[in-house]
């Protein structure tokens, strides 16, 4: 199979290493991933200044070919699928990750992360995104999560994804014994509060830092942040249809009522 690797933490991140090392022992592994750290930069793409993109040496941590971009994360499935990749090398599957610190509930809207397998999605392939939920980790971390990957792709053979859908995992980090099962769940809500932190530099100056409190969520709540809190592997579905259909007869009463609606 081939599997096209990208993520929002950078070429030189430990969870992107590990997880190609580990796939390209069963796959075809291509890796197109951004120069620098771009987390939380959403779905953003490059407009108005050139996209670099440099191919690396052959072969490196496993994949058969891998390039580094001055982009986005959302630019690096973008072009790979357009313009790098040939059509042999085309993937069967787009893998995000694995990040460096969760991606869970309404936060997901700010993830790069996800935003990567957003565009694989949008561009009609398979796409998951996969986070490693903690915000301290070191390379062997990230082995249990890149072998669980491996094993889910195996899993994933008789699934059709749906289209405009992707699935976004989430693993705690703890032993692969630790783990208490795996959760199918919905999003939660906000991972952190909207708090900030005034402060005053040496300067004199203020500024502020968003400091906000971790969200927590009841023990049986069939949510992502829930799973996690107990010790759960979270594998949600997510959609980028945004519409919400079932207000629109709705707002149409309200605002096109008697078929009119040049009321303004």
């Amino acid at each position: 199979m081939n599997i096209l690797i990208a993520n929002d933490d950078g070429i030189a991140a430990n969870g992107i290493r590990v997880l190609s090392e580990e796939l390209s022992k069963k796959h075809n592994v291509y890796v197109v991933a951004p120069d620098r750290e771009r987390s939380a930069a959403g779905h953003s793409l490059t407009l108005h200044t050139p996209l670099r993109v440099e191919e690396l040496d052959s072969g490196k941590n496993g994949a058969k070919r891998a390039w580094v971009t001055t982009g986005t994360p959302g630019d690096c499935v973008k072009i790979a699928i357009n313009a790098i990749l040939s059509k042999e090398e085309q993937p069967d599957i787009i893998i995000s990750g694995i990040n460096h610190g969760p991606n869970l509930g309404a936060d997901i809207l700010y993830s790069g992360t996800v935003s990567c397998a957003m565009e694989g999605a949008m561009l009609g392939y398979p796409s998951l995104a996969v986070s490693l939920a903690t915000m301290r980790a070191e390379y062997d971390d990230f082995k249990f999560p890149a072998s669980f990957v491996n094993s889910l792709l195996d899993k994933l053979q008789n699934f059709k994804f749906p289209p405009k859908c992707i699935l976004n995992v989430n693993i705690p980090k703890l032993d692969a014994n630790d783990i208490a099962g795996i959760a199918i769940t919905e999003l939660g809500r906000k991972i952190f509060t909207d708090d900030y932190e005034k402060r005053i530099d040496p300067r004199g100056q203020v500024y502020y830092w968003l400091a906000g409190q971790l969200n927590t969520e009841p023990v049986g709540a069939n949510t992502d942040l829930a799973a996690i809190q107990n010790n759960m592997i979270s594998i949600t579905p997510v959609t980028y249809e945004m519409t919400r259909t079932d207000t629109i007869k709705d707002l149409d009463k309200i605002l096109c009522s008697g078929n009119t609606c040049n009321w303004y």
